[in-house]
């Protein structure tokens, strides 16, 4: 059954008696026991859970047996109360990475982009603040994250068409959260010189080649931007809050400059996000048979380049060109996370399975709602379990922390760690040319294992527990992750 704007279903691939995906192309996915998709049933759970975690309106689509379901609940607006529906927009926040990543692939499938040539062969007067940095950072490295980039440079440099040459320009001065190819550290900065690759090698802005290479070629109508274009649909609120409460409207709905595009600036429907991310189970076909990835680009893109660390912030065991990798007990699949202010979007494939999940809210503890929603989802749908939310058993650990005592640096952000009274205690502080971006966070760590500690939670991404973890880069120096940003022992 359907219910119009609220709960709806439609078809989109097929199979056969046995199970098999056609897919267009005999792609090879398999549906996992041929599990049905029950909307009356998942309607009511995110009802349910929506509203026990405190977040005012969401969208949840899911891909199932060729059949795409779409559920919405709640407002969008807590002020306004209007109605969340299937064909409301949020932000995507981070999301936008896989758009920018899909693009960049369809450059290489061109013959336009050798992913393993310096990026200033496309980029002449790339440059940042390490002159060995500028000479050898690849596309490959900025699609995986290990360029050593930093991710919290934000300009605002304009609206105008040149915002992302302009962009790009200013960062000529910042420096690197790591050496480049020494670890994985998240990048939002690598992903905006991405866009301006695709700028440069296709004569279009980054969101014009994004609307003629993807959003139209899918016909994904509820895709967009730009605030402008958001106010033809029914756009979602961020709201912001305690933990546990009712949160209220975000002081502004979309802060963000235009530079921000290729790293957190899509706007699109839960239905939108999964006809995007169907294309790559699809093996890069439309839904209208039209190729836009080569295969081969297609399996790259899921393929691990790098492990990572810190498996909790975003649930990661790996990255690949674009892709966040999981593995679910042996289950492979691929995905991603994305916030705005007051706003969090989480993507789930399983290709083995044939399932995709996009959950779309804006505000309350979403990270509660995706790990309860998605937990019984995957299970149901893929016969996948979850791992179980972070944090410290109940019977901590006895770690000596003595090793890991010291300070660290990365790009603006200074982190002392030491032992106080038996235990690890962490100061987070700003510096340099973010010195006045937050005051310093301080936090006593409870061990969860000899390289992982827990400190109290900062928001929806962390909700209880932060991870706080130990490792090493490539050349062996020592480094801790806070966010999924690498920074280096300096002392």
């Amino acid at each position: 059954m359907s219910m119009p704007r609220k709960a709806k279903g439609m078809e989109s691939v097929s199979w056969d008696a046995q199970g098999n995906w056609d897919a267009r192309g005999n792609w090879g996915a398999r549906d996992s026991g041929g599990r049905e998709f029950y909307l009356d049933h998942w309607q009511a759970r995110l009802d349910r859970l929506r509203e026990s975690h405190h977040v005012p309106g969401a969208t949840l689509a899911v891909l199932a047996r060729g059949q795409v379901h779409e559920v919405a609940s709640g407002v969008l607006h807590r002020g306004t109360g209007v109605d969340t529906t299937t064909d409301s927009v949020f932000q995507l926040g981070s999301l936008a990475k896989i758009y920018t990543a899909t693009l960049v692939m369809q450059l290489v499938d061109e013959g336009r982009l050798d992913l393993d040539a310096p990026v200033k062969e496309v980029l002449p007067d790339f440059a940042v603040a390490d002159a060995g940095a500028t000479e050898t950072i690849t596309t490959r490295q900025l699609l995986s994250h290990t360029s050593g980039l930093t991710c919290d440079f934000t300009y605002d440099s304009g609206r105008g068409d040149d915002c992302l040459a302009r962009y790009v320009e200013a960062a000529k001065d910042v420096g690197l959260d790591c050496p480049t190819g020494t670890a994985v550290s998240y990048s939002s900065l690598g992903y905006n010189v991405l866009g301006r690759i695709v700028e440069v090698l296709t004569g279009l802005t980054w969101d014009e080649a994004l609307k003629k290479r993807l959003i139209t070629p899918l016909g994904l109508a509820g895709t967009m931007t730009l605030p402008e274009e958001a106010l033809s649909h029914r756009a979602a609120m961020g709201h912001l809050g305690e933990l546990g409460q009712d949160p209220d409207p975000a002081p502004a709905w979309d802060p963000m400059p235009r530079s921000a595009g290729p790293y957190g600036r899509v706007l699109a429907t839960a239905g939108d996000v999964v006809r995007l991310a169907r294309m790559h189970l699809d093996g890069g076909l439309a839904e209208d048979g039209t190729r836009l990835l080569a295969e081969d680009s297609v399996r790259a893109m899921q393929r691990r380049e790098v492990d990572v660390p810190d498996k909790w912030t975003v649930s990661a065991d790996g990255w690949g060109l674009g892709w966040t990798l999981y593995d679910w007990e042996g289950t492979s699949g691929f995905g991603h996370d994305g916030a705005s202010i007051g706003q969090y979007a989480f993507l789930r494939v399983v290709p083995e399975a044939g399932v995709v999940l996009v959950l779309l809210t804006n505000g309350g503890d979403a990270r509660r709602l995706y790990e309860e929603l998605f937990g019984e989802l995957l299970r149901e749908l893929a016969g996948v379990r979850m791992p179980e939310p972070f944090g410290p058993p109940a019977q901590p650990p006895a770690v000596d922390i003595t090793p890991l005592t010291g300070t660290y640096k990365r790009e603006g952000v200074l982190i002392t760690v030491s032992e106080q009274g038996g235990k690890g205690h962490l100061v987070y502080e700003f510096v340099d040319g973010m010195k006045d971006f937050s005051p310093p966070l301080e936090m006593d760590l409870v061990p969860v294992a000899p390289n992982v500690f827990a400190g109290p939670g900062s928001g929806a991404y962390s909700a209880d527990w932060m991870p706080v973890v130990f490792s090493t880069l490539a050349d062996g120096t020592g480094c801790v992750y806070i966010g999924m940003r690498a920074a280096p022992k300096v002392g």
